[in-house]
């Protein structure tokens, strides 16, 4: 497969971890839109949210238990959790993530 994430997921591209466990990995952001921005993702490969099935909704729900206490960690109390599905919504990369934006007032989206 030729996923980005799947590569960094498998060891195949380094990244700046900040939390793992079986189910997520979480990991600073290359091109940060706020002073904290980390990307989320499942380590099993969903193209986006709307791969989503009943069968992996278990996993997004992971993914949301996890994210305050990656939010804790990174010292932040406030933040934004965006997730993009396709490319005219701003999906650069075809698996599912999700960012935490923080560390700064965040405007209106629009």
């Amino acid at each position: 497969m030729d996923c980005l994430f799947c590569k960094i997921v498998n060891g195949d591209i380094p990244n700046n971890t900040v939390y793992e466990d079986d189910t997520v990995l979480a990991f600073y952001d290359i091109d940060p839109k706020a002073p904290v921005h980390v990307l989320v993702i499942p380590k099993q490969h969903l193209s986006g949210a709307a791969a989503v099935t009943a069968d992996t909704a278990a996993v997004v729900g992971h993914i949301f238990e996890v994210i305050p206490q990656i939010a804790q960690k990174l010292g932040i109390t406030d933040f934004r959790v965006v997730t993009n599905n396709g490319m005219d919504a701003g999906q650069t990369v075809g698996h599912l993530h999700f960012h935490i934006l923080g560390g700064r007032t965040l405007g209106e989206m629009g």
